[in-house]
């Protein structure tokens, strides 16, 4: 059965302000300084599903933006553009309507677009069980992964253990306490929760009949309209009506089919500012520095300059990102709340910095 990879590319990356903006997310941004990273998870995945049948669902604001991104490396009919965000949930059954109406069942491999990953043999590896066991199982797979420390950031997957590499899923667990993730990585029965996908995409669309009837509804009448004059206007009226939940919400924690194949590959969600230290090497005094930098009796900070030089004197722990148009200054304790900043922003009708 043919492997099809999808990359989920809709987020605003708001806790990324103001390097990540709505035409330019995170996704769309080179933070390793390697490559854009919508481009790196490109070039991982295809190690397991060929280029021509990858395939990237975004918003409609970012299109533009991700087509000239991804230009020579996937088709341009493959990048699907969301009217509205509506979550992973409606992403993901998007996708599995586009790839049976239009290029037959497969396995979808699905991933974020703004993960790291530093072992890419070892996940490539792990993504070959999860195919595996999707066609074989015809179930609901997940890739977790290996806790190397109590993390509250997370949500937890509890599987049955065994001694196989494809292991039964028991409950999915939200982000616990700092006490109950150290009970979890104590037991050996859990795994991180790394929002990575194998099934069919037959397989999927009957987990949205049975547990999200109304957006299977929309789903349909979306994918009945595929391969007409009407497709665009069907999916322009009807996406933004479609319920806002997320894959995990609205299937995974209901189905009892669910199996996790655990892994560990260097993976890191790099979902705000203190996570750099992944990418980048840091400094004697533990500073990260990107761009033009100074940093006098400075430790443990990270800083960013897109062009004019950055210098701190004296500071701790403290983030500065600089870009032509704005400047944040944080406590690295308090980078979860960037994207309250844009909210402000929002409310303030400040569009241009949006």
């Amino acid at each position: 059965m043919k492997t099809y990879g999808v990359i989920m590319a809709g987020g605003g990356g708001t806790r990324f302000w103001p390097l990540s903006r709505q035409a330019r997310p995170k996704q769309l941004l080179n933070l390793s300084g390697k490559d854009l990273m919508v481009n790196e998870a490109i070039d991982r995945l295809s190690k397991t599903a060929d280029k021509d049948d990858i395939f990237i669902v975004t918003n409609k604001t970012q299109v533009a933006k991700m087509l000239e991104a991804t230009n020579g490396r996937i088709h341009k009919n493959h990048i699907l553009s969301e009217p509205s965000a509506r979550n992973t949930a409606a992403c993901i059954g998007y996708a599995a309507m586009e790839i049976i109406k239009k290029y037959g069942d497969g396995i979808m491999v699905i991933t974020p677009s703004d993960a790291y990953i530093k072992n890419e043999a070892e996940f490539t590896r792990i993504l070959g069980i999860a195919v595996k066991a999707a066609e074989e199982k015809d179930a609901l797979v997940t890739v977790g992964i290996t806790p190397t420390f109590a993390a509250t950031g997370y949500g937890y997957i509890k599987f049955q253990k065994s001694g196989e590499n494809v292991l039964k899923v028991l409950e999915f667990k939200e982000k616990p306490d700092q006490a109950t993730a150290q009970k979890y990585v104590d037991s050996g029965e859990y795994a991180w929760n790394s929002g990575m996908f194998i099934w069919k995409a037959s397989t999927i669309l009957k987990n949205f009949e049975r547990f999200l009837p109304d957006i299977y509804a929309d789903l349909q009448k979306i994918g009945n309209a595929m391969n007409t004059a009407d497709e665009l206007k069907v999916i322009e009226a009807l996406y933004p009506k479609i319920t806002s939940i997320s894959i995990d919400y609205g299937i995974m924690e209901k189905a009892d089919d669910v199996y996790v194949v655990p892994g560990e590959f260097g993976w890191n969600d790099v979902g705000s500012f203190d996570m750099m230290g992944v990418l980048h090497e840091a400094d004697s005094n533990g500073n990260i520095s990107i761009g033009d930098q100074i940093n006098v009796d400075s430790k443990n900070c990270i800083t960013y300059s897109s062009g004019r030089l950055v210098a701190t004197i004296g500071l701790d722990n403290v983030v500065v990102i600089e870009t032509p148009d704005a400047i944040l200054v944080c406590d690295k304790n308090k980078v979860q709340d960037v994207k309250k900043v844009v909210e402000q922003l929002k409310a303030a009708g400040r569009t241009e910095l949006l």
